[in-house]
């Protein structure tokens, strides 16, 4: 067989690899929100033990955005914008929120009225109940009560 067959066939499987992970990164399945299910979590540079740990994670229900698919692994994107892939059995669907920006009210009512039932700092990790005209159910430890929408990331598109 002649180089240029061989070259052709190479340049054929290079440009197939090349596709898969954009494949993976228009799969109908992402982007969608998730948490993390334990209180250390290791963020990897690629979709395998071996790679690097870039993070640890040491926040529990902390929301982060699924970008990417990859047999077990899932290329996610935290509140900061830091990317980079967790082993699947560390994520849930269960929508958490984390209040970013400043500090922000809990309110009584899910139009914003109502009483003022708590305050929370940005940081704070609360789990995401409905959200609607941009208020979101939200439950920190118990403590029930709705937040400015704009107030939380993990709500809304991801």
């Amino acid at each position: 067989m002649s180089k240029s067959f061989w070259r052709l066939v190479l340049s054929v499987s290079l440009a197939g690899l090349a596709a898969a992970p954009l494949a993976a990164a228009d799969d109908p399945d992402v982007p969608y929100w998730a948490s993390l299910t334990a209180d250390k979590v290791n963020m990897r540079a690629g979709p395998a033990r071996d790679y690097a740990i870039s993070w640890v994670y040491r926040r529990d229900n902390l929301p982060v955005k699924v970008v990417r698919l990859h047999e077990g692994w899932r290329l996610v994107e935290d509140p900061d914008g830091t990317r980079g892939w967790i082993l699947s059995r560390f994520l849930s669907r269960a929508r958490w929120g984390i209040v970013q920006g400043k500090i922000s009210e809990l309110r009584e009512k899910p139009d914003g009225t109502g009483k003022l039932m708590w305050r929370v700092e940005p940081g704070v990790v609360g789990r995401l109940g409905d959200c609607q005209n941009g208020w979101c159910r939200f439950d920190v430890h118990g403590h029930k009560a709705y937040i400015a929408a704009d107030a939380v990331w993990g709500d809304g598109e991801p």
